[in-house]
């Protein structure tokens, strides 16, 4: 004002001067790097990760495990479908109930809703073990059990979700997300290999006794908990259906969010190799039940890799959506790469960049997802999303196996990856906003 005030006497150069200095921008300092590991030094938060480790690496057992066990309750001309089947069983009730469950993860406590559901998991495991030790050979009871699990799955997502950010600072999110990416990863190499030694050496039935005790570790972790943050009464969602409406229109309204789901849906629909592994084990590499786990695990050596590069850069890094675009095209490719490959040690490494590419592409998703999300919305968002991140993957293994059947494995394989590619391009294309985001400043402007 100044400037412009006639009653303002000096000499015209300092004027300038002054002007200069009052418009130019003053540089953004670098944040200073955090400590890879800094978010578990709070103790909450160091619970959550210790008892999901356990209960996650059960879990994937248990996924392995069913694959391998609906195998041999077919004969070979029908394991394609068999096993695609697996993937329509658990989308069915992630779509049907997705909503619901973000609803309820916003309007009730949290952590009393994750011991509801690791029981009711541990529960489904419990049949399985006896289904199998039963000698039951029909396929339907275990793509019953396979599906109340998922439903059980599809209620404890959100609820987790929505507590990971009540347990940190906001400035330690980022490294909370990553390092809960790398406890995903660890756990996914762990349950895999202990799967396929426990198959080859006990039977599928004990993979299930195992994921059933390894629910303890979650239950013991909550209950220990304390002084945790709990949205009061009366800002807590109603169970209601204008509240979905209202998670389903904030996501929409959100392009940021809306594109990232987008490219779950893709990567994971398109490319998911893994519905195709035992085929993969079996037929084409002849490695048997043990190097069947072992390539199961290989997506999760990649990731957990990756995890561990990314844990102390995930808050620091810059141009975040141009990395998430690449790291899916990535994904896109080395599926390619495992659909083409016909040597184990190939196929092991091409499954590892897929893995270390979606690790770089979920911490990314995942980081944009909650800073851009307040608490009160947490569950409905995340309840949205798992349609794409989980139902992505589950119909991806219907479309894998049909095509396997119609074509064969490797055409399958290789034309899911050419797809992802494709509409990674595509994606990128239409998304501007997408391309240019940035860490400092994007969410404000979105």
């Amino acid at each position: 004002r100044a400037c412009r005030d006639d009653s303002f006497s000096g000499p015209p150069r300092a004027t300038r001067a002054f002007r200069v200095t009052l418009l130019r921008p003053s540089p953004s300092p670098m944040p200073e790097p955090l400590p890879a590991f800094i978010a578990l030094r709070h103790r909450n938060f160091r619970l959550l990760w210790s008892g999901q480790l356990v209960s996650m690496a059960g879990s994937m057992m248990q996924n392995a495990a069913i694959l391998w066990h609906v195998a041999t309750l077919v004969p070979p001309g029908q394991r394609a479908v068999a096993l695609g089947m697996v993937g329509l069983v658990r989308i069915v009730p992630i779509v049907a109930l997705s909503l619901v469950s973000g609803v309820v993860a916003d309007a009730f406590d949290r952590r009393r809703l994750m011991l509801f559901t690791q029981i009711g998991m541990a529960l489904c495991a419990v049949g399985l073990a006896a289904l199998e030790f039963a000698g039951v050979r029909a396929l339907w009871p275990v793509y019953a059990f396979a599906a109340l699990s998922a439903g059980f799955g599809t209620f404890d997502g959100p609820a987790r979700a929505s507590l990971v950010p009540t347990l940190v600072p906001r400035e330690h999110l980022p490294n909370a997300i990553s390092l809960l990416t790398i406890m995903f990863q660890i756990a996914s190499v762990a349950g895999p290999a202990l799967g396929g030694l426990v198959i080859a050496t006990s039977g599928v039935a004990w993979c299930y006794v195992w994921n059933a005790a390894s629910f303890l570790g979650v239950i013991v972790a909550v209950l220990a908990m304390r002084d945790v943050v709990v949205t009061p009464r009366a800002e807590r969602a109603a169970v209601s259906w204008a509240a979905a409406r209202e998670g389903l229109e904030f996501v929409f309204r959100t392009p940021l969010i809306r594109s990232t789901m987008l490219l779950d849906f893709v990567a994971t629909f398109f490319a998911s190799a893994t519905a195709l592994l035992p085929m993969v084990a079996t037929d084409l590499l002849r490695v048997g039940a043990r190097g069947y786990g072992v390539l199961s695990a290989a997506p999760s050596v990649g990731a957990a890799i990756a995890g561990l590069i990314m844990a102390p850069l995930a808050g620091r890094l810059q141009r975040r959506g141009a990395v998430l675009l690449w790291a899916v095209a990535s994904y896109g490719v080395a599926t390619i790469g495992f659909g083409l490959s016909r040597v184990f040690a190939v196929s092991f490494c091409f499954l590892a960049l897929t893995g270390a590419a979606d690790n770089v592409s979920m911490v990314i998703r995942n980081i944009i997802r909650q800073l851009a999300t307040p608490d009160g919305m947490r569950g409905r968002m995340t309840s949205v999303s798992m349609i794409f991140f989980m139902g992505g993957p589950q119909l991806g293994e219907l479309e894998a196996g049909m095509v396997a059947q119609a074509f064969g494995v490797v055409p399958s394989v290789v034309s899911g990856g050419v797809a992802c590619v494709l509409a990674v391009g595509w994606i990128a294309a239409r998304s501007p906003f997408l391309r240019a985001y940035r860490r400092e400043g994007a969410i404000a402007a979105e």
